[in-house]
């Protein structure tokens, strides 16, 4: 066999384009791997504050009487400074709790130190640990509010920080939601089983009925629903529970609603009452005649059945027949 040699030329030109091949390859290499490495990094980062636990992070007190203290706190909601409400009774004891859903949406219907006083604090007054979020984004917090997307997880997490709390017993806990509120507690209603009772007091049950009937809302949603020109239809019927209420928890729920009711229609209370017969679900449905949004026109009968629904359901830990 005959031996060929190449010109010294030649070899070192194989030569370097070997070692251009070689090298490249293991450049491509080390990129994969610091791109793999990147991206857990990120992932781990990211899983660890989202789940970073719920706790409150810091208080101040705007109430505090020989009864209650009232506080607005900043608590850590999937990681994010969330803004909220705090009323609790003075004398230190074991108390059942309850979380209420404000209604409105950004600063429109956030509550103020004077609705915690005159609401949470009258709660608090019965013998109750009430809390209550703005929702992200509000008042200074962070995040960005989706109206009945991830925020409702500000709500859900208000668990752990009553578990915090020494006053609270968390093994009753009920949850009172008022309009857009009443959206938030149904979707928290099919999300955790530590609920005993819910109210929903004017509060919308059908999110594509409230924009037809008031076309102003699609700009709201459209500004806060993450992805909403794209799917409208989907991302309001999630929700809406009038489409889903076979997914709630069989916590007794008492639905208040007015007639008069300009902001939710009326007919979505009593669809919704419907609803809830048809498939066995265990409630009570007060309609009030002449009630506005507010039911501020019934408003001690109100107050009055609220507290018989939160000491009985709650508080008492009895169980409403539905056979």
């Amino acid at each position: 066999m005959q031996t060929v040699e190449l010109p010294c030329c030649l070899n070192s030109t194989i030569t370097l384009a070997y070692k251009f091949i070689i090298d490249k390859d293991r450049r491509i290499k080390m990129l994969k791997q610091f791109l793999v490495v990147s991206i857990l990094v990120f992932l781990i980062t990211s899983c660890s504050v989202s789940h970073e636990k719920s706790k409150i992070v810091s208080s101040n007190i705007v109430l505090d009487n020989e009864q209650i203290s009232i506080k607005e706190i900043t608590y850590l909601s999937d990681g994010l400074n969330v803004k909220g409400y705090l009323a609790e009774p003075k004398e230190e004891k074991q108390y059942p709790c309850v979380i209420y859903c404000r209604g409105g949406n950004r600063d429109f219907g956030m509550i103020t130190e004077a609705k915690a006083e005159k609401l949470l604090g009258h709660i608090a007054n019965w013998g109750y640990v009430v809390i209550a979020s703005q929702y992200r984004g509000v008042m200074g917090g962070e995040g960005f509010e989706e109206f009945g997307g991830d925020d409702v997880n500000d709500v859900i997490n208000l668990i752990d920080i009553l578990a915090t709390i020494p006053n609270a017993d968390t093994s009753r806990i009920g949850i009172y939601g008022f309009s857009r509120g009443g959206m938030m507690t149904y979707i928290s209603l099919t999300r955790t089983e530590k609920i005993d009772a819910a109210i929903i007091r004017s509060g919308a049950s059908d999110l594509l009925d409230g924009a037809r009937r008031r076309p102003e809302m699609d700009r709201v949603f459209s500004e806060l629903i993450p992805d909403y020109e794209n799917n409208r239809e989907s991302e309001l019927k999630s929700r809406s529970a009038i489409y889903w209420a076979e997914k709630l928890r069989k916590t007794p729920i008492l639905l208040l609603h007015g007639s008069l009711d300009m902001r939710v229609h009326p007919t979505q209370a009593l669809r919704m009452a419907d609803t809830l017969f048809s498939i066995g679900h265990p409630f009570r449905f007060v309609f009030y005649e002449g009630g506005s949004h507010s039911l501020r026109e019934h408003i001690k009968e109100v107050n009055s059945v609220v507290k018989i629904w939160l000491d009985n359901y709650v508080r008492d830990g009895k169980k409403l027949n539905v056979e």
